[in-house]
């Protein structure tokens, strides 16, 4: 058995309860799609005040769905731990797509990571939810410890990228007005 599967087989000994077997599948579920993180992108969009940190955050959500989604996930072709390990009861729905990278973890950790860098208010609590969707993915049993790291790991990639793009494109728009 890979230290993979005995990672996730120690969450499931040492975490695993009636009351997050409630909350982590909440908790991923906000991650489902990115919907959580694009509905609060297009909210720091609309609002002057954040709209940079809404179009870091757009930008690198948009560098994620093609890096992540449309290129590392059908090159890599991962199958998913629960594939392997047969025995474990799933709490949600068995994902179809591949397992690397971890979806819910980089679009977390991309638009987290922009919001952050613009607006520290806001991007603390942005980073614990990314944290916690990230470990939901691994106490949920749909994402190996490599998968999410890597998620994590480009996530923030994507933010930066993203908060660097936002201000070329605002120093642009300052050009042309």
């Amino acid at each position: 058995m890979s230290w993979e599967i005995e990672f996730l087989n120690a969450i499931q000994h040492l975490f695993r309860n009636e009351f997050l077997d409630i909350v982590m599948p909440f908790i991923s579920a906000l991650g489902n799609a990115g919907i959580f993180w694009i509905l609060l992108t297009v909210v720091l969009l609309i609002i002057p005040k954040t709209r940079k940190t809404g179009i870091a955050s757009a930008i690198a959500l948009l560098i994620m769905v093609v890096t992540g989604n449309m290129i590392l996930k059908p090159l890599i072709a991962r199958l998913r731990p629960f594939t392997v390990n047969t025995a474990i009861e799933l709490l949600i729905a068995a994902p179809t797509d591949f397992s690397f990278p971890s979806g819910h973890t980089y679009a977390s950790f991309a638009s987290a990571t922009a919001i952050l860098k613009n607006n520290r208010r806001l991007g603390i609590p942005a980073m614990i939810l990314a944290a916690l969707i990230a470990f939901s993915r691994l106490y949920l049993y749909v994402h190996y410890p490599t998968d999410v790291l890597c998620g994590i790991l480009f996530g923030v990639l994507a933010g930066l990228a993203g908060n660097f793009l936002a201000g070329k494109l605002a120093s642009r728009l300052r050009l042309l007005s």
